[in-house]
């Protein structure tokens, strides 16, 4: 993935059920670590444990704040280690195609936390502990998490990933199917989303959007890996 307009383009396709089906299944069964898995369920644990199992606007909201600390830390972790291996052309390429990546999807992890954090002032009113110090503290714990085992093993850094956005997609799917009607009848208007380029007709289609994103995130997490 190595432009908005690629991920935009994969993204419009996966709305395609048989097409997102057969994305989903190409890396479904990846056997992650035993570390990134148990730090992964830990995270997923206590989100739950805070927020509920059930998807809302105001868990996504939390969500989103947490989901681009590991995009962030990537680019960090990438550019300490180019001052040591600034010099090896070949590593060079490697950490520059992570921290591509990295960009890319922290830019639209963002779009996704702004325009949500906008839907969800409309339908509830966040407490400030809850919905804003909680999060900022999962994401502080998060990012130096993610940013040491990138420096460690890059391997486990990005499984955690793959970790955290499958559980995402998996929230947005189950939200879309139990809100289908509702999420249909519901108009959307974000300046921040215009200018990031999508114009969704319904908060259904800006959710499936935001959901094929996160798809997309897994995968990338361990295409980047079997590519390295």
């Amino acid at each position: 993935m190595e432009s908005k307009e690629e991920l935009e383009r994969l993204g419009a396709e996966l709305c395609d059920e048989k097409v997102r089906e057969e994305y989903s299944l190409q890396y479904a069964e990846y056997p992650i670590s035993f570390f990134p898995r148990m730090l992964g369920n830990l995270l997923v644990w206590s989100g739950n444990l805070v927020y509920g199992k059930k998807p809302t606007y105001l868990k996504f909201r939390a969500v989103e704040v947490i989901a681009r600390v590991p995009y962030q830390s990537w680019v960090s972790a990438a550019y300490t280690l180019f001052t040591l291996f600034y010099s090896d052309e070949q590593k060079a390429l490697e950490l520059s195609t992570v921290t591509q990546f990295a960009r890319l999807a922290q830019d639209n992890e963002t779009m996704h936390v702004v325009v949500i954090s906008q839907l969800a002032k409309k339908e509830y009113r966040a407490g400030a502990i809850r919905y804003t110090v909680i999060p900022m503290l999962f994401a502080f714990f998060y990012f130096w998490a993610s940013y040491t085992l990138y420096l460690i093993n890059k391997r486990y850094s990005m499984e955690l990933n793959y970790c955290f956005e499958n559980h995402a997609y998996e929230q947005y799917s189950q939200f879309l199917s139990d809100n289908e009607a509702e999420l249909k009848g519901k108009t959307i208007e974000s300046e921040f989303l215009a200018w990031y380029g999508r114009t969704p007709r319904s908060q259904y289609e800006f959710f499936a959007s935001v959901r094929n994103d996160e798809l997309i995130h897994r995968n990338m997490s361990v295409h980047s890996l079997q590519k390295s």
